[in-house]
């Protein structure tokens, strides 16, 4: 399928039916690249080698963490060893941070700062565990267990896992003082892969205020009712890629913030969790943005939700230029939503007329089943609706009914097979074009004889 199919057809058929409006042009020139933004595939991290410990000629100096007195019994704590050989592996070149496999790492709550010396290499091969027990947390690192800060070009790497220990905390529904797992802040050129991640306290792995991250080939669970243990968690961030990661928790398995733009996302599985969120934003009358941002493949299964963008009433700024494309779903609540009505609080929103603005949001090639009625839900603000909405070869059915979609101002287009069907989708093609719906058709069915140029 072309990319940008929606750009070539949409503005032919202008031409062909003599409108030339300029409010009209802007939308669907915005939305051309829209249908063009996608990942740059010759810059995955599949590409990089696994360096060789044992070779002289690789030119690595290794910093194994029991050459500074870890025990690795899984009881002994091990916090203090693995804090000098941090300090030992930041300050030489081309170091290699080593925990080694076959061995279980009982750590505290910890910050590893940089900068650090250049081509550090974090290679986690045995099992990192946090502490069993919140009241033997750290009070200075409440809402951190592994931080990493202020590095540029690491590598984090290997077969090992960082095990949270959360039952204990999930025990406690307030989520105030809950750790995240792995943290990585204020970074860039920074590459993770192959890691397992499981049972955080909170957030499994928060990537904030960093510059080109690209996660591969992760693994991160925690059972489906642990509280808020969302799997990756965006904030702040830019140029972040998630590809081959399957994550299933007991909140969003991926969720983006306010400061986030071209993040993309390539083969997700999600399940079972809450879905991929964009959001929420606007809470306390706040300013979320969040902009560019693309799936392309995900298989998301048993979730509250499918992709979803969520705001809270009274909020400000704008969530643009959104993509998702190529998802199949399996028994999942509300496949397709955006709720701008969002209220995750013990206490009555009061209803407000200022909203994040949602526009230019295209989903395509969705397809799967519902366990809700409304398979497509677009709940806009009155005062701020949601514009652009694009929804091109969708299918989604409810196994035991007939699902439908739902909508409360929001306006966009239609192309090709949309079901449940989305007439209540204010469509402004419809209102210029009024009676040219087979011309709409026939430009939608060529398309497919384009050649795809994307991923």
């Amino acid at each position: 399928m072309e990319t940008s199919f929606l750009f070539f057809s949409v503005c032919l058929l202008t031409t062909v039916l003599g409108l030339v409006d300029n409010v009209l042009h802007d939308k669907i020139a915005a939305l051309g690249e829209l249908g063009s933004f996608g990942i740059n595939e010759g810059a995955d991290m599949d590409t990089l080698e696994m360096p060789s410990w044992t070779s002289e000629r690789s030119g690595k100096v290794l910093v194994n963490v029991d050459s500074f007195g870890a025990a690795g019994d899984g009881i002994s704590d091990d916090t203090q060893a693995f804090i000098s050989a941090w300090n030992q592996a930041c300050s030489a070149p081309k170091s290699v941070f080593l925990v080694p496999q076959g061995r279980r790492y009982r750590v505290n709550a910890t910050r590893f700062k940089g900068p650090c010396a250049k081509k550090l290499i974090v290679q986690i091969d045995g099992t990192i565990l946090a502490p069993e027990e919140p009241k033997k947390w750290d009070p200075n690192f409440l809402r951190i267990w592994l931080e990493f800060f202020n590095l540029t070009g690491v590598h984090f790497q290997g077969r090992g896992v960082l095990d949270g220990s959360g039952s204990r905390w999930w025990a406690a529904s307030c989520k105030r003082n809950k750790s995240n797992a792995l943290s990585i802040g204020s970074s860039s050129a920074i590459s993770v892969r192959d890691l397992s991640i499981q049972n955080s306290p909170q957030m499994h792995f928060v990537i904030s205020h960093c510059d080109s991250v690209r996660v591969s080939n992760t693994l991160i669970s925690a059972p489906g009712d642990s509280p808020n243990t969302d799997g990756i968690h965006i904030t702040e961030s830019t140029n972040v890629v998630l590809q081959n990661c399957k994550i299933g928790t007991g909140d969003d398995c991926v969720s983006i913030v306010n400061g986030s733009s071209n993040i993309k996302m390539k083969t997700i599985y999600c399940g079972p969790g809450h879905g991929i969120s964009i959001g929420s934003l606007g809470k306390d009358n706040s300013t979320g943005i969040v902009t560019n941002v693309v799936l392309n493949g995900a298989f998301i299964w048993n979730t509250t939700n499918g992709v979803r963008i969520k705001t809270w009433q009274g909020g400000s700024g704008y969530v643009r230029a959104v993509r998702f494309d190529n998802v199949r779903m399996e028994d999942v609540a509300n496949p397709i939503i955006i709720d701008q009505f969002y209220c995750d609080s013990s206490f009555i929103c009061l209803n407000q007329t200022a909203a994040v603005q949602i526009s230019q949001i295209m989903y395509r090639n969705i397809s799967g089943t519902t366990v809700s009625q409304e398979a497509m839900k677009f709940a806009c603000s009155n005062t701020v609706p949601c514009t652009d909405i694009v929804l091109y070869n969708i299918n989604l059915e409810k196994k035991d009914g007939t699902a439908v979609t739902y909508c409360n101002s929001a306006t966009g287009f239609k192309y090709g097979l949309v079901q449940p069907a989305a007439d209540c989708l204010t469509t402004i093609i419809n209102n210029y074009y009024g009676r040219n719906q087979v011309q709409i058709d026939q430009l939608a069915n060529g398309g497919e004889n384009l050649v795809h140029t994307e991923l």
